[in-house]
């Protein structure tokens, strides 16, 4: 069963929480307010300033509208293909993975390219995900990276200096390189340049042809999440990215 974690409740004027909840425009909601269409704890309500909070039943058309506050803490396993964006006009978004009216309230914390796979975090909690791409927080990530090439001996002092990269002023920042076999290598970064894992392999004179995000901070992507699916994080996973 799906556990939300929340912040405390508050209190939202009944046409904004219509409009979140049903896709309608607040206009809109404020006209379904007018023709009896919303009930409140029973009784028809049709002022959309009315304030309403998560004790409230509310049922719109004879349907009860579920609640849904900031405070959600989700990781998503993400295929390739998939965009992190919300509107892609030539792929598909990972948003396409969540019911309405989650969906629109969610956004990732960092975001992966088309072609990388792995863990996404996403949330409606602004100041949470800030501090999970925040380059001052130092949050860590690692990644299964897969090259064309052998990798070579002097790839992890490489990495561990710092690599300057085509077109810009500052090498990026130490990383941690560990070797699994001739191929396959799991980097650390502690920052998040445009396309650093391809970039700075590309400076070493290798190719990354398979990238797979595994962790973010001390928290793992789920082996048991197949590609597409997702879950809320638990409490030890939201304490560690704290």
């Amino acid at each position: 069963m799906f556990r939300f974690y929340k912040r405390e409740n508050h209190a939202m004027r009944l046409d904004k929480f219509l409009a979140e909840q049903t896709g309608l425009t607040r206009s809109q909601a404020n006209k379904a307010l007018r023709q009896s269409a919303v009930q409140i704890n029973g009784k028809i309500e049709k002022n959309g300033a009315t304030k309403v909070s998560a004790e409230d039943e509310i049922y719109f058309d004879g349907e009860r509208l579920t609640w849904f506050e900031a405070g959600h803490y989700i990781m998503l396993n993400k295929p390739q293909g998939y965009v992190c964006s919300n509107d892609d006009g030539d792929y598909p978004t990972i948003y396409q993975f969540f019911d309405y009216p989650l969906a629109g309230k969610l956004h990732s914390a960092g975001r992966l390219d088309v072609d990388t796979t792995g863990l996404v975090l996403l949330t409606d909690d602004g100041q949470w995900s800030h501090r999970i791409t925040s380059p001052k927080h130092h949050c860590e990530k690692t990644y299964l990276v897969t090259l064309a090439d052998p990798v070579e001996n002097h790839y992890q002092q490489a990495c561990a200096e710092g690599i300057l990269l085509r077109g810009e002023k500052h090498p990026t920042k130490p990383a941690k390189l560990e070797i699994i076999d001739d191929y396959n290598v799991n980097l650390t970064l502690s920052e998040g340049r445009y396309h650093q894992v391809k970039r700075m392999f590309a400076a070493l004179g290798n190719k990354v042809i398979g990238l797979h995000r595994w962790k973010i901070g001390d928290v793992v992507l789920d082996e048991q999440l197949e590609e597409g699916e997702y879950r809320p994080l638990s409490a030890e996973e939201l304490n560690a990215l704290k």
